[in-house]
Parts: C-alpha cells; sequence; structure tokens
C-alpha cells in the first residue's frame, strides 16, 4: 500500500497505512490481493455491460467505484472530504473538488464523451485519452484506488471505439528510480499539468480489437 498524506482522515487502520474495510483485512498483501480480484471481476462485468448508449458521465465514473468496490469499502464511490497529498504532489483540494469534476466531465461531454474515435487517429485519439485521464489523475477524488478506476474508465471508453483495453504493463514495471513510467507521468500531470508522457504510453498500449 502507498502511503497518503491527509489533513485529517480516519480512513485507515490506527497507526497503518491499511484501509478499513469490511473484511477486517489487516495485512496489505491480502488486502491488494482482494482489491486486483474485484478489479478484474469489474472489467468483465462492465465490458459485457457496454453498449452505444453509456454515457462516459460523472455519475457512471463514481458509479465504477463504487460497484466494483463497495464489497470491501464504506467509501467505495464517495468523492473525499480531505486534503490529500502524496510525495511532492497536491491534489486537487477537497473544497474543489466537485466543482472540478463537473468542469472535467462537462468537457468530455462537449467531446462526446470521446466516442468518436472512428474519425480520430490513433495518435489524436492518444491525446485525448492522455488529457482526459491526466485531469482525473490530478483531481484524485476518492480516498485509494483512484489509478485503477480511472484506467478502468478510459479502457471502457478505448473499448467502447473498438480498441482492446489499453496494455499498460510495460508502464506500470517498476523502474531503476523506484518508480514505474506510469507514476512518473502522473507526477508531471498533477505537478506540471504536462499529460505528453501519459500520451505516450496510451499511444504505445492502444491495440485495435481483432488486430495482429
Amino acid at each position: 500500500m502507498s502511503k497518503y498524506q491527509f489533513t485529517e482522515s480516519d480512513i485507515y487502520l490506527p497507526g497503518t497505512d491499511i484501509p478499513k474495510n469490511r473484511l477486517g483485512i489487516e495485512t496489505p498483501d491480502l488486502l491488494h490481493e482482494v482489491e486486483g480480484t474485484l478489479l478484474q471481476q469489474a472489467y468483465t462485468r462492465f465490458i459485457t455491460e457496454l453498449d452505444p448508449s453509456v454515457h462516459f458521465d460523472e455519475h457512471y465514473f463514481k458509479a465504477l467505484h463504487r460497484d466494483t468496490y463497495e464489497s470491501l469499502y464504506e467509501w467505495a464511490g464517495l468523492y473525499r472530504t480531505v486534503d490529500m497529498s502524496k510525495g511532492g504532489s497536491l491534489f486537487c483540494r477537497a473544497a474543489y473538488l466537485e466543482q472540478e469534476a463537473r468542469r472535467i466531465f462537462r468537457e468530455l461531454e462537449q467531446e462526446q464523451y470521446l466516442k468518436q474515435a472512428a474519425n480520430l487517429t490513433e495518435e489524436k485519439f492518444a491525446e485525448r485519452l492522455a488529457h482526459y485521464q491526466s485531469e482525473l489523475i490530478a483531481l484524485h477524488p476518492f480516498y485509494e484506488l483512484n489509478g485503477r478506476i480511472t484506467r478502468l474508465f478510459f479502457d471502457l471508453i478505448a473499448v467502447c471505439n473498438d480498441y482492446e483495453p489499453i496494455d499498460y504493463s510495460q508502464a506500470l514495471e517498476e523502474g531503476p528510480s523506484g518508480l514505474n513510467a506510469y507514476v512518473e507521468a502522473s507526477i508531471l500531470c498533477v505537478q506540471r499539468a504536462d499529460s505528453s508522457k501519459l500520451q505516450q504510453i496510451i499511444l504505445q498500449g492502444l491495440r485495435r480489437t481483432g488486430a495482429d
């Protein structure tokens, strides 16, 4: 588990960075395993349920988090109410979180939730995916599991546009610095509003459905 810094929060077990959970799990390895299993089940469910009428709006985004993790966490699908930082990165302040979320999803709606990617080159589609993913990385609206749900959200948008789920496997491998390329790209998104490295990762991981 990665340690976050909060102004005030009681979501963790005392003296640990393990979130309180419905299963009473107190070891990080087991909790991470359960989270991974729930995420795999969510991919199967939400990809199966995809249809052209799906609106990738804020309600859908929050529902992904809630429906994936509500069996484990009471706060699944709920935005945080405290300020949060990690390392040298301060995420969107809680006081502005809902306002910023509305702005991001309003802009995404204006682009028809990126459901017109057939009219875009892969490079342009990757650029728009990276732009909005960068915005949600900086928003960091949930207490935990932001990265996984954000990737699921954009994987579903990719699938809706006849792509496979984005392959982040290489970017998620730990590098010499102890960080992986995805984390490094995320830091740039938060600290510099720079999504260029994330765009490269997404473009590298885009594959058309049925492509060799």
